[in-house]
């Protein structure tokens, strides 16, 4: 009998406890009785947990440095219909002054 490899960091070295698959390595947890496809897709939230779609606004919480550049993304500013993407930066947007950003959905809130 095979165990899935986990859905978050493909571990191989998966357990079952209970009614649950469980990954040692991230600590992620899942049902058994979950499909495949429920598995695959990925529910990105933003700081506060609230669920975030493709164009939604969002503020962003936290000064952020823009990477080579000398530019600030400061507290408060709105960024208008993002589109959700994979990768560690989950958001695509353009922020007004700055052009297009991709942003970490843990520091933006739902506008």
């Amino acid at each position: 009998m095979s165990l899935p490899n986990c859905p978050q960091c493909n571990s191989e070295y998966t357990y079952e406890d209970g009614a649950l698959y469980v990954c040692p390595e991230c600590g992620n947890e899942w049902s058994q009785d979950a499909s495949a496809d429920a598995e695959d897709t990925k529910v990105i939230k933003d700081s506060n947990g609230n669920v975030l779609q493709d164009g939604d606004t969002v503020t962003v919480i936290k000064d952020l440095k823009v990477k080579g550049s000398s530019l600030v993304v400061k507290v408060g500013t709105k960024a208008k219909n993002i589109r959700l993407v994979d990768g560690d930066h989950d958001i695509d947007c353009k922020i007004d002054g700055i052009g297009a950003m991709k942003l970490k959905s843990e520091f933006v809130k739902k506008a």
